[in-house]
């Protein structure tokens, strides 16, 4: 407002078309570029492969610790399968998510520095210990045993969390998977136990496979059923609860089942050919499910996840396919 007694000079009618001429002439010229002025392309096209060979050495730790989980629980996961042992494989997942829970609250309600990682390897094997073992012995069925292991574990893991919330979101992270990055001692231990597992039923695999799928001839012939059961579902659990802490528990847990799930629908010849083509399509599901992840902006571990279980569906889709046809070609040469 102005102050009073001061006269304030209104502007001109030639003033005024000067400041309309200038406005419509700022308004008509072309921004530099040669584009109009709301013409501006403002979307994000997300990340680029330039960016993912920039940061390569980021990526290349968890990567390959992707594909090394995938490699040797693509491997295992034809047992899994086949001896219809998903359940074992779901509680042993869902107690080495609970071990890192408990570590966690170990470490922040009462003091004690405790690796994740150990806690998750041997709460596995707790579980292994106790569910590898014929409960029917004690009354109990298999299936009694997995339940009340994978309830106790599952509810453990949730009440651990909800009592240390400053660390709530990284306990989450592990059980459900957000491998951005691996550390490098992580990675070394998930190289020597993954290898040390895999060469062991490369070694064995004759007796793990006679025990797991003829056990009865296998006990005539002298075999140690018992101990390659145990060393079986042990072995399982010191990946699993490897994986669990590098990974994540779900991607553990997909990858310890569905590419069993694909190769047993497509996979045929000799014994070891099921075997190497879960490993390979459990390595592509670990270590491609990263890539897609940064390229999609995915979570990591559900990005796994979702990849194996489409490797599964396509392989069925694909043996259906196949069957259908090879039936109709042999309907044709019958008539």
């Amino acid at each position: 407002m102005a102050d009073a007694g001061v006269a304030v000079e209104a502007p001109s009618d030639d003033d005024l078309a000067e400041l309309e001429a200038a406005l419509a002439a700022d308004q008509a010229a072309p921004p530099a570029g040669g584009h109009d002025a709301l013409d501006i392309d403002t979307a994000d096209h997300g990340p680029t492969w330039h960016d993912f060979v920039d940061g390569w050495d980021l990526f290349r730790d968890p990567i390959l610790a992707g594909g090394v989980v995938g490699l040797v629980l693509g491997f295992l996961s034809v047992y899994v399968v086949l001896r219809r042992m998903v359940f074992v494989s779901a509680s042993v997942t869902q107690a080495a998510g609970f071990g890192v829970a408990a570590s966690f609250y170990l470490a922040v309600r009462l003091g004690l520095a405790f690796d994740p990682i150990w806690g998750a390897t041997a709460m596995s094997l707790a579980v292994a210990a106790v569910v590898a073992p014929d409960p029917r012995r004690l009354g109990f069925t298999r299936e009694m045993v997995l339940g009340l292991v994978f309830a106790l574990c599952a509810g453990g893991a949730v009440l651990a969390s909800a009592r240390i919330p400053q660390e709530a979101h990284d306990v989450q992270a592990i059980l459900f998977g957000t491998a951005v990055v691996v550390d490098g001692d992580d990675l070394r231990r998930l190289l020597i136990s993954g290898g040390a597992v895999l060469s062991l039923h490369l070694w064995w695999f004759r007796g793990f496979t006679f025990a797991s799928f003829d056990p009865l001839t296998a006990r005539v012939q002298g075999l140690p059923v018992r101990l390659l059961d145990l060393a079986l579902v042990g072995s399982l659990a010191v990946v699993v609860g490897e994986a669990a802490r590098t990974l994540g528990a779900l991607p553990a847990f997909a990858l310890s089942t569905l590419p069993g799930v694909a190769v047993v629908q497509l996979a045929r010849g000799p014994l070891i050919v099921p075997f190497a083509v879960a490993a390979i399509f459990g390595a592509l599901a670990g270590a491609g499910g990263y890539v897609v992840a940064f390229f999609l902006e995915l979570p990591v571990g559900a990005t796994q996840a979702v990849l194996a279980a489409l490797i599964a569906v396509i392989a069925t889709l694909g043996a259906s396919l196949v069957g259908l046809a090879l039936r109709r070609r042999g309907g044709r040469r019958g008539s």
